[in-house]
């Protein structure tokens, strides 16, 4: 008898959903959580009043935040917030499109576009006011003033990049115009549209702050900046806090609905990287 001694080849096992999900959990809050320790030893041994330990501000951000201000100026916010995001989606996709399907029309603009995109958005906030005083359309006309510019851009370079071939192959079948726009041009733009959509709600959110620390009544801005002015400075760092909280919440959205809207997109990717 021959004995045989080769290696039994054993296949990896895979960790369980459970693992993975520490996993994950341990990537997202390991360094955030890093950050919290190394903040609060420092707060200890620090002696100015502007730089207060966590658990004061979360104990701060409880107080401020749980309760009437919450209706009074955060859902204010939020409501100018999404008016804003919105508005900003719908005229930067559809004069996008236009201007990227227009090669006329995309020469003539491209000057202007680039001049107006350099102009700051705060700048604008006090021609705003004069034009619609200090109302909530005004705000939502500074986010979108800001918002607008990077949907707008990507849109247009991304109706630009449409394959000619697919274009060409889809006006030889006879497809009509709305459908090589809703089927074709559309789909094929829509990571780069996704792209400036990203960065649109840094940009809003931004702007937010800003259009609200003029002038305002109520909303996050005017309540840091009413925080700041009398040196409850607590309560300013909670609201910075939130501000931070509401980025992440948008964040993690946002990504929920690009990994939907572009499931064809990143299937191929990960075809492509097998």
């Amino acid at each position: 008898m021959t004995a045989y001694t080769g290696r039994t080849a054993t296949t990896p096992r895979r960790p369980g959903v459970g693992s993975r999900l520490a996993a994950g959990l341990l990537h997202a809050l390991g360094l955030p959580l890093l950050l919290l320790v190394v903040w609060g030893l420092a707060a200890t041994r620090a002696t100015s009043l502007f730089f207060p330990d966590p658990t004061t501000i979360a104990e701060a951000f409880v107080d401020t935040w749980i309760g009437p201000a919450f209706v009074e100026d955060v859902l204010p916010s939020l409501y100018r917030l999404g008016l804003g995001v919105a508005a900003s989606i719908v005229l930067g996709i559809a004069a996008g499109t236009v201007i990227g399907l227009t090669q006329w029309l995309r020469d003539l603009l491209e000057p202007l576009l680039e001049f107006l995109r350099a102009i700051p958005p705060p700048v604008l906030i006090p021609v705003v006011m004069l034009l619609l005083g200090i109302t909530d359309t005004m705000k939502v006309v500074v986010i979108v003033s800001g918002a607008v510019w990077p949907i707008l851009l990507n849109t247009i370079e991304g109706v630009r990049a449409t394959d000619s071939v697919m274009t060409q192959t889809a006006q030889s079948f006879r497809v009509t115009w709305w459908e090589r726009l809703w089927f074709l041009v559309l789909p094929a733009a829509s990571p780069r549209i996704m792209a400036g959509v990203r960065q649109a709600l840094s940009v809003a959110l931004i702007l937010m702050v800003i259009s609200e620390m003029f002038a305002s009544s109520s909303g996050l801005g005017y309540r840091i900046a009413y925080f700041q002015r009398n040196y409850l400075i607590a309560e300013m760092w909670s609201g910075i806090l939130l501000l931070g909280l509401v980025g992440v919440f948008l964040a993690v959205a946002f990504g929920l609905v690009e990994r939907r809207v572009l499931r064809w997109y990143h299937g191929i990717r990960e075809v492509h990287r097998a």
